[in-house]
């Protein structure tokens, strides 16, 4: 089904896409992390997170000691860049969730770091705010779900004094990985 992929018409977004940003990292990683959707520099590369709330998502990997292209599966929960990257609609991510599912079966982790609001009410139907959920484990049929901060919102805070969102954002990470059997 992923080979279709750069085919897919099953949303508007395609029209303006220039690449279809599949993932990063490794099909062996024993952690997936989901993103919202690409914006403008992961429309243009192909790959996620690589503009600058993926370079603040880099040095937060590792400041944890998480490393990027071993440790970790990279994606969206859309393939497609949304429109002035706004959030992508719930048609959009429902068009879309068959090539993420496929993903997740293929990786099969054990920890699936949901990063973001967007991300997370994707997995998990509780209503709860990021701010609540962050560094939570949710299960849900089976599979540990840890929301984090998305780094977009972390660009907004530099700080990394004990309690920021950055420090908090980091020590998530670091939770995440001793998660791991």
């Amino acid at each position: 089904m992923l080979e279709g992929l750069k085919s897919c018409t099953k949303c508007l977004l395609h029209k303006e896409r220039n690449n279809v940003v599949l993932c990063d990292g490794s099909e062996k990683a024993k952690v997936m992390l989901i993103g919202e959707a690409p914006g403008a520099d992961e429309d243009a590369s192909g790959k996620p997170f690589v503009g600058r709330a993926g370079k603040l998502l880099n040095e937060l990997l590792k400041s944890a000691g998480i490393d990027r292209q071993k440790d970790l599966y990279i994606c969206n929960t859309v393939k497609c860049r949304p429109p002035q990257n706004r959030k992508p609609t719930d048609a959009e991510k429902q068009a879309c969730r068959p090539y993420l599912e496929e993903q997740i079966k293929k990786v099969n982790p054990q920890v699936i770091i949901l990063c973001g609001a967007t991300a997370m009410t994707s997995f998990i139907e509780d209503k709860i705010t990021i701010t609540k959920a962050r560094g939570k484990v949710f299960e849900v049929k089976g599979v540990k779900f840890v929301p984090i901060f998305h780094p977009s919102y972390l660009l907004r805070y530099h700080s990394t004094e004990e309690g920021s969102p950055r420090d908090v954002t980091k020590k998530d990470l670091i939770f995440v990985m001793g998660l791991l059997s």
